[in-house]
């Protein structure tokens, strides 16, 4: 995800998990959130000691993963036609099993028809 933040606690996770501290939990799921936009519609960055979307209205169980390299991992996940329907989604982020916020992406605002699955893709990449 360019321009995605990882979070603080992300990052206090994976040193633990090196050190043998603690095992890091996988990447389960992705909020979803109408918060990343001020009202003028300008982009608002996310901060890597967030552990929120501005405005998480859904998460969901990703769908799966691709390995599309050894340094990026592509998830996805399917709002189907009732989810989030009549909303403008501008933020997105992926959660681990624990439900921690691991990576923040704000964009512009997308708008998400009643009539419609939209596919939300996330990279996770090194």
């Amino acid at each position: 995800m360019a321009g995605t933040v990882v979070t603080k606690l992300a990052k206090k996770k994976m040193l633990e998990a090196r050190a043998g501290i603690s095992p890091l939990p996988k990447i389960t799921g992705m909020a979803f959130g109408t918060g990343g936009v001020d009202a003028e519609g300008k982009v608002i960055p996310h901060s890597e000691t967030q552990n929120a979307l501005n405005n998480e209205v859904l998460r969901k169980p990703v769908d799966g993963f691709v390995v599309i390299s050894d340094t990026k991992i592509r998830y996805s996940c399917t709002l189907m036609e009732d989810e989030l329907a009549g909303t403008y989604i501008s933020e997105v982020g992926l959660y681990d099993a624990e439900g921690d916020l691991v990576a923040l992406k704000s964009f512009l605002k997308k708008g998400k028809d009643a009539d419609m699955q939209v596919i939300m893709e996330c990279d996770d990449t090194f």
